[in-house]
């Protein structure tokens, strides 16, 4: 999983967070690295988004999140084309 995921993004919410101390990339030996792993944890699975947009990377449709839920129907319009 660690070498899958897309850093600019998990950076951009480490930040975000204010989780400065996240490295740029997978650490080497980051299976015995428990700072890492523990920071990685948190935000891939204990941060929840309550309000906000997620991008389809194929697509790059927008689909707004509220109150935790993405809501990732198409529009007629967004079907047709």
């Amino acid at each position: 999983v660690i070498p899958k995921v897309e850093w600019a993004v998990f950076l951009e919410v480490a930040d975000n967070l204010r989780l400065l101390q996240v490295p740029k990339g997978p650490v080497e030996g980051y299976e015995e690295n428990e700072e890492f792993l523990r920071t990685t944890h948190h935000l891939l699975l204990e941060v929840e988004v309550m309000e906000g947009t997620l991008q389809g990377p194929e697509s790059g449709c927008m689909f707004p999140i509220s109150h935790r839920i993405p809501n990732m129907l198409l529009s007629e319009e967004e079907i047709e084309s």
